[in-house]
């Protein structure tokens, strides 16, 4: 029903507006009387088979949302029916911002990807976290991905990450450092290796003072070299963070099947979807190989079918999220993962 009626109608409009439509239209149906329940009987699967223990989370499957699709915890409740293991909110920031000016999402369908400069627009930490106590859903698995307000310069950049971390804490299960957006200006400079290993210090300082510390993960671009993806690895292993998120958008514009003068009228932007498969499972396998479990990896970019799930958790990821693949193959493709994990284990 999906690609025959739902997305042809959504794809009728630009993307951000087609996002505003789906969020309204999902929270009207799923408001009626038994939707949620004959929603969830559909699409989800239940079976202990596919839970998953990781960073000392129970996943009840790996299939999980990625940051950017709800930003604003607005449909936590309604997007948990369609069979998710996991949704992280965000990016969220200390304080509200607009984000880019308009147009900043824009689709390639020829290349099954998007390309967006949205700006980490957001309603604030406060205000998510808000949205998040009052949830009925207690029991799907809750990320936090967090990061800085755009005019806050990166000297003081750990200042807005705690912020959001202690306003976050009492409401989200994990937390997601983001630094790889290339989408505000500097950001990915956090990346380098010394403000790194100062920032996330800094965050498993303030968790360790907490009763229940949280897993932290870095979320960490496709575009790092392999010099860069080890320096990854010794932040990760010095600042003994719960594990790694790979990956965000690329800034890169290879290969790609949409004509190139259209591709440049877009502008700038992280690429997401079919053309970032590969690279994201090879950045996978490359951390894997020198990251020893427990030490966690989720796997996201480019995920359109089962099989590219499946090539990403045998590269060595824990868990996998969905948010291009989700746009362009609808709900089904959740069930679909679970399916074909089950299928796999017999």
């Amino acid at each position: 029903m999906y690609k025959l009626f739902i997305k042809p109608f959504l794809f009728l409009f630009n993307p951000e507006k087609a996002h505003h439509i789906t969020f309204s239209l999902l929270k009207f149906f799923l408001s009626i009387p038994f939707a949620k329940g004959i929603t969830s009987s559909l699409f989800t699967i239940k079976s202990n088979k596919l839970a998953r223990n990781v960073a000392g989370l129970n996943f009840p499957n790996p299939v999980g949302l990625a940051a950017g699709l709800d930003k604003n915890a607005l449909l936590v409740d309604e997007l948990a029916c369609l069979g998710f293991g996991s949704i992280e909110i965000g990016t969220v920031t200390p304080k509200p911002q607009p984000g880019n000016d308009k147009p900043r999402l824009f689709r390639l369908p020829k290349d099954k990807a998007l390309i967006n400069r949205m700006g980490f627009n957001n309603d604030g930490a406060s205000t998510a976290a808000i949205r998040l106590a009052k949830r009925k859903n207690k029991n799907i698995i809750i990320g936090g991905n967090i990061g800085k307000n755009k005019v806050t310069p990166n000297e003081n950049a750990t200042q807005d990450y705690i912020i959001c971390f202690t306003d976050l804490y009492e409401v989200v299960d994990y937390f997601v450092v983001n630094v790889s957006s290339p989408n505000t200006p500097n950001l990915r400079e956090l990346q380098e290796k010394e403000p790194l290993t100062n920032l996330l210090s800094t965050l498993q300082q303030e968790n360790a003072k907490k009763k229940t510390p949280k897993p932290i993960f870095l979320k960490i671009a496709p575009d790092l070299t392999d010099t860069q993806l080890q320096d990854i690895v010794e932040i990760i292993t010095e600042t003994k963070i719960a594990g790694v998120i790979a990956t965000n958008t690329t800034i890169s514009r290879e290969n790609l099947s949409t004509p190139q003068q259209e591709v440049i009228a877009m502008g700038a932007g992280g690429l997401s979807g079919k053309p970032l498969t590969a690279r994201s499972t090879e950045v996978i396998k490359f951390l894997r190989s020198k990251l020893d479990k427990p030490i966690a990896i989720i796997g996201v970019g480019g995920i359109h079918s089962a099989q590219d799930a499946i090539d990403k958790l045998n590269a060595g990821a824990d868990l996998i999220q969905l948010y291009t693949g989700f746009i362009y193959e609808g709900p089904a493709l959740i069930k679909e993962i679970n399916k074909r994990m089950l299928s796999e284990m017999k």
